[in-house]
């Protein structure tokens, strides 16, 4: 081993399993370790301190290694200024530049660490001011404006991803990661409801993430209820979603199918094209309400308790509704500007969707989602996040017992 960089980490790093992970890194990647300083906490509030001197054969090799235990927050012990680098043009990010990932992220600018704001994977850093009052934040390749001064190579950055500490209790102990392959018993959706209450009760935000499958199942009316009651601050969803709701409310069915009696009326299949030309004609949702043609659902509590709602389209869409976005890009900066302002973020039965809020969201931001699918949930948890708890189970019984434990807690 001819080069050698020294690294530290801190904090909850042997319950969250950082300092394993760190040793196995080191060891696929080619390179070799010594400990150099190893302090560890000892009691539940306590932090542990690890000094790593890790040892490569040769330079890329040990960058490789750094740039990997960076990921985990594993930082140098002799950290220096970032590098800015100006975008030669506007979309164009410099080489090298640095890909962030969804953890608390901070950049050393003239000697001062400065939190990146807005933070979310797969972007890049844009430093402003460096001379005078320096702020950070993320940006999106295609915002990116010529001579934006970018982070480039990995030099000045501090990443801290979320602990799992060792006392779990309250309102988010349950939150630690993990799939309940089971159907989730009611204790566990009342923790679900304790931790809805939390949030809301200290002015925090819930985005809920829907996908058509809510009113197919029949929790159409309980996701309703927990907008009316001021459970919902945000509602994410596509145009299958919104007009299989209305249609419900013209109709009483969704997708042609009555809930109630599954029976498919004459004519049933025809009723979500119906639903969008009504919505049309209308002008849009909130001009339906209005209007007084739509009266119930979702979309229609939406309207009434001003909460906002953002449909973003697809390809496969039929209509669509007025209100969805059609433009990818205003659609995932709606996304974005949505997922940025959650607290927390309930994501029930889309995997799209899902995907599409969980890319925008930090690793410390509260997810549940919940999904008949095994691999929907297991896509969304393996992005990182140790603060999401994932529920495989059908919708159409979550939703209705989480408005009654709701309903009861009242």
């Amino acid at each position: 081993m001819t080069v050698s960089r020294t690294v530290e980490l801190e904090g909850h790093i042997i319950d969250s399993g950082t300092m394993q992970r760190c040793f196995e890194v080191i060891m696929d990647l080619g390179g070799d370790f010594d400990v150099e300083q190893f302090d560890v906490g000892r009691a539940k509030d306590e932090e542990s301190y690890a000094r790593l001197r890790v040892l490569a054969p040769d330079a890329d090799t040990l960058q490789s290694i750094v740039h990997e235990l960076h990921q985990s927050g594993v930082n140098p012990i002799d950290p220096e200024d970032a590098t800015l680098t100006p975008a030669p043009a506007d979309r164009v990010v410099p080489q090298g530049f640095y890909s962030t990932t969804n953890h608390p992220t901070e950049v050393r600018v003239n000697g001062t660490w400065v939190p990146v704001e807005d933070i979310e994977m797969d972007c890049a850093i844009v430093v402003e001011d460096p001379d005078g009052e320096p702020t950070a934040r993320t940006q999106v390749l295609n915002g990116i404006e010529a001579e934006d001064l970018v982070v480039t190579g990995e030099a000045g950055i501090r990443v801290r991803p979320p602990e799992r500490p060792r006392d779990s209790s309250g309102p988010f102990g349950f939150m630690r990661g993990g799939v309940s392959a089971e159907r989730p018993s009611k204790s566990l959706i009342r923790e679900v409801a304790d931790a809805l209450r939390e949030v809301k009760c200290a002015g925090g935000n819930v985005l809920v993430v829907a996908g058509p499958a809510v009113i197919h199942s029949g929790a159409g009316d309980a996701l309703a209820e927990l907008v009316r009651e001021g459970y919902v601050d945000g509602l994410s969803a596509g145009n299958g979603f919104a007009t299989h709701d209305i249609e419900r409310g013209l109709y009483g069915t969704s997708l042609g199918m009555n809930i109630e009696t599954l029976e498919h009326p004459r004519k049933g299949h025809k009723h979500h094209i119906y639903t969008i030309s009504e919505i049309v004609r209308a002008g849009g949702i909130e001009n339906a309400v209005d209007d007084g043609l739509v009266t119930e659902g979702v979309m229609y509590e939406c309207v009434e308790n001003d909460v906002d709602y953002v449909l973003a389209g697809s390809i496969r869409d039929d209509g669509p509704l007025p209100d969805t976005i059609t433009d990818t890009i205003e659609a995932q900066e709606a996304i974005r500007r949505q997922a940025h302002d959650a607290d927390m973020v309930v994501m029930l039965s889309t995997l799209l969707h899902s995907v599409a809020v969980g890319n925008c969201l930090p690793s410390s931001t509260r997810v549940v989602c919940v999904d008949i699918n095994p691999a929907t949930v297991t896509q969304l948890l393996d992005r990182g996040s140790a603060q999401a708890v994932g529920l495989v189970t059908d919708v159409g019984t979550f939703v209705p017992t989480l408005a009654d434990e709701l309903r009861e807690s009242e």
